[in-house]
């Protein structure tokens, strides 16, 4: 490396040549250090599984990782609890060949099972910021040593085996995560369709993928002319069929994985029956650390991005780009803006408040002025049966008088007869 300095220029010219080594130096070994190093550390990887209940999540996770992660005594999260949704975290340590891994999945149980599903995806949304909020909370202390990468690497979208397409539930919950998460669409219960049908069915969701501008995760270009082919018979395949199975059957003297049926058996790690394996060499064993690598360089970033600039967005020249506000200073004025705030919203309810006492005493008032009303009423009322009553006690009076008097002479009349 050469560096030649121009004064006038103020800048610095790097020149980089390649030099052979005459003998042996050693860095060759820095991928073995580099190995070593992250064996001895084990590697995180947090797998969240999205889909409504039945389309057998629990079963295929069990049938990824050869571990009965949801047992009998441990089932699925579908199983549990089936009203609202929820976002619920597993976490198991798989050790193999050496390598230990601290896999995490996420369930969300009760995901498309309301009849009304509005806002259903906002729980998970909440749970993936909460996960890079955290990271980023742990990248800002002063001692980072111990960082746990909780984020979430990938997401594994169910797709029930219809054979109509995308429901609108699945759009838009694609569409508000796929800034967010890795997201790889997956046909559940493959075997519930022909094949014919199932290409039919892939060719309409990718068609409903591209037209509603949806990013599923993309594959990374490579070198290598054969990983490329084999990236290339990954895309065709997508969204990927599978099928999950923990049951072990005989086949013409073999025993597979698979689905015992009445017309045969559904055989899991089949290439012709599903796209098991594509997913599980896809998921696990090729595309592993760049699933984690897109989610730490793309998504993680765009939210830190985010984040911050939402910290500082009010103090930030747009036609310069250079802050005018200090962050004290921004906060303190957003500490202003939140006073009056409540101080309006305290106006308003106070005002409300007095609204509704005015309306209370006014209909107190017509209640009473009500009352009065017919008080006075039920009076004129009495006072006229009373004078009505008087009235015919006077003419009772008046008949009785006439009546004793006209007895009073007859009477006398028999006393004058009889003498």
């Amino acid at each position: 490396i050469r560096y030649i300095a121009i004064p006038r220029l103020r800048c610095f010219c790097i020149f980089l040549q390649q030099r052979n080594l005459e003998g042996y130096v050693g860095f060759a070994n820095l991928p073995n250090q580099v190995y070593r190093k992250s064996v001895k550390r084990g590697f995180e990887f947090t797998l969240m599984v999205v889909g409504e209940s039945g389309l057998g999540k629990s079963t295929l996770i069990n049938s990824l990782f050869l571990t009965d992660l949801y047992s009998k005594d441990y089932p699925g999260p579908s199983q549990r609890i089936k009203k609202t949704v929820q976002v619920e975290q597993s976490k198991v340590l798989i050790k193999e060949g050496g390598v230990q891994l601290t896999l995490t999945i996420v369930d969300t149980p009760g995901f498309g099972d309301a009849v009304d599903n509005s806002n259903c995806w906002q729980p998970v949304i909440n749970y993936i910021d909460s996960k890079c909020e955290d990271f980023l909370n742990a990248e800002s202390r002063v001692n980072r040593r111990s960082m746990p990468d909780n984020r979430v690497h990938c997401c594994l979208y169910f797709i029930a085996p219809s054979g109509h397409g995308l429901k609108p539930l699945d759009i838009e919950f694609m569409k508000r995560l796929h800034d967010k998460v890795n997201v790889i669409p997956l046909i559940a219960k493959a075997d519930t369709l022909t094949p014919e049908e199932c290409q039919l069915f892939k060719k309409q969701i990718m068609k409903e993928i591209q037209e509603h501008k949806i990013k599923i995760y993309e594959f990374p270009d490579t070198e290598d002319e054969d990983d490329n082919k084999l990236i290339r018979k990954i895309k065709e395949k997508m969204p990927l069929a599978v099928v999950g199975s923990n049951v072990v059957v005989e086949v013409n003297g073999k025993k597979v994985r698979g689905r015992q049926y009445p017309w045969g058996v559904a055989e899991v790690e089949n290439g012709e029956h599903c796209d098991f394996t594509v997913l599980r060499n896809m998921l696990i064993r090729t595309h592993m650390q760049d699933l984690k690598d897109v989610t730490n360089n793309v998504h993680y970033e765009n939210y830190r991005s985010k984040k911050l600039a939402a910290v500082t967005c009010n103090g930030v020249d747009k036609t310069k780009g250079q802050l005018t506000k200090s962050p004290l200073a921004q906060m303190e004025e957003e500490r202003r803006e939140h006073v009056m705030k409540m101080k309006k919203m305290e106006a308003e309810m106070e005002q409300v408040f007095e609204m509704k006492v005015k309306e209370k005493k006014q209909k107190l008032k017509d209640s009473e002025a009500e009352l009065e009303r017919r008080h006075e009423q039920m009076k004129r009322n009495l006072e006229a049966q009373y004078k009505e009553l008087e009235e015919k006690r006077r003419v009772f009076e008046d008949e009785k008088a006439a009546w004793e008097a006209q007895q009073r002479i007859l009477e006398q009349q028999k006393l004058d007869a009889s003498k």
